[in-house]
């Protein structure tokens, strides 16, 4: 079978621990070689993950002829530059989240992508995760009767590490970009609409570079449903989504990460009846590296078009301006 050749841009701790097992465990692809601005690492790691060639520089990678796709981990501020240039080079790009700084960059992200004939993909892992079809069909059955509104959590505490990336306003950094892009998205996903207007709130630290550390928020959609969310990178770590229906609810007590089998399920409770639904354990990185792949290769259409990192960066622009001016923001 054809194998889509990976080349990773950056030796980020997410493409360690995440997305190179994720492409190795795929149908599709295999990791050919790692880039990072300090050879010694990108040998250290190819070395102890089997990576056939490492660079030292970007550049080098970008301009091998054996790489199909590239996989971009790097800080935020960062992303832009490196998909277009992969897309000159006729590299597919898989890019962390968030796409980019703002739904401008987006745009030309998704532009230079389409010129090149290239596909493009933001890294939300979870939403390929078949346990997401099945919620959808559950809530398309009318179990839960119509949604009243979902409410989603993404926070962890790491406020000690001074040196992270995440603490870097100019780079990218704050909790909504890291963690709250997360429920956001996945509240576009399951009503399969657009937001209206936002609000939010924010406790931005002086002691990490004034970046957002904890944000609260509503996010406004029609037929008068809205999603309630908080995201932190300095509260006790959670993960869920809850939907709300007007007979019933589904709540998935580990939205994002599903690190085990159990990390999989979710909960129906519907008309004073509860039922645990099983869904099997899959590598949600496998699965999106292999949507990527299918799309590359023209069998099919990716899951999510490159359109969505535009439009989930808009409502991202739209709550950080909210925070900032403390006003609700219409979309």
């Amino acid at each position: 079978m054809t194998k889509l050749r990976w080349g990773i841009l950056g030796c980020a701790g997410i493409a360690i621990r995440a997305c190179i097992p994720g492409i190795v465990q795929s149908q599709t692809g295999i990791v050919s070689a790692i880039a990072s601005r300090d050879l010694q690492k990108s040998q250290e790691v190819a070395e102890k993950l089997n990576i056939p060639k490492a660079y030292g520089s970007y550049e080098e990678l970008i301009a091998d002829p054996d790489i199909d796709a590239l996989y971009i981990p790097l800080p935020n501020h960062l992303h832009k530059e490196w998909t277009i240039r992969a897309a000159e080079a006729g590299k597919h790009v898989l890019c962390e989240k968030p796409a980019s700084l703002t739904a401008a960059d987006a745009e030309e992200m998704v532009a230079a992508c389409e010129k090149a004939g290239v596909q493009f993909a933001e890294a939300f892992m979870y939403r390929h995760h078949p346990r997401y079809t099945r919620i959808k069909e559950i809530i398309d059955s009318g179990e839960i009767g119509d949604i009243r509104g979902i409410h989603g959590a993404f926070t962890f505490s790491n406020p000690g590490d001074s040196k992270n990336v995440r603490f870097k306003r100019e780079w990218g950094g704050g909790s909504l970009y890291d963690v709250g892009c997360y429920p956001i998205s996945a509240a576009r996903m399951i009503l399969g609409r657009e937001p209206e207007a936002v609000t939010t709130h924010a406790f931005f630290s002086p002691e990490h570079d004034d970046v957002d550390m904890m944000m609260s928020g509503l996010v406004e959609f029609s037929d008068n449903v809205a999603l309630t969310f908080d995201c932190g990178m300095w509260a006790g770590f959670r993960n869920t989504i809850e939907i709300v229906g007007a007979t019933g609810r589904i709540e998935v007590p580990s939205a994002f990460v599903t690190p085990t089998d159990e990390s999989g399920q979710f909960i129906v409770h519907s008309r004073n009846e509860r039922r645990v639904e099983t869904v099997p354990f899959l590598n949600q990185y496998a699965l999106e590296v292999d949507d990527l792949a299918y799309a590359a290769w023209g069998e099919k259409q990716p899951n999510y078009p490159a359109n969505d990192a535009i439009l989930n960066m808009k409502v991202l622009d739209a709550c950080l301006e909210s925070a900032r001016t403390r006003s609700r923001i219409v979309l």
